[in-house]
């Protein structure tokens, strides 16, 4: 039972940081790398992604 609750909300996780990555201001082939990273590897890569991910539209990278 535990699993799956674990399962569920690494999904609803995974989730959350796709949409934040396809609303960001990062360039396309960015958004692509980043959303199959976090498809591939789902705890990894929301971790990475929360450390190092695109942030919102309002922050822009320089």
């Amino acid at each position: 039972m535990e699993y799956g609750l674990l399962g569920l909300l690494v999904l609803i996780a995974d989730i959350y940081a796709i949409i934040k990555t396809l609303s960001s201001s990062a360039s396309t082939g960015a958004k692509i790398l980043w959303v199959l990273g976090i498809l591939i590897f789902p705890v990894v890569g929301f971790i990475v992604w929360l450390l190092a991910g695109p942030r919102g539209s309002s922050h822009s990278i320089a």
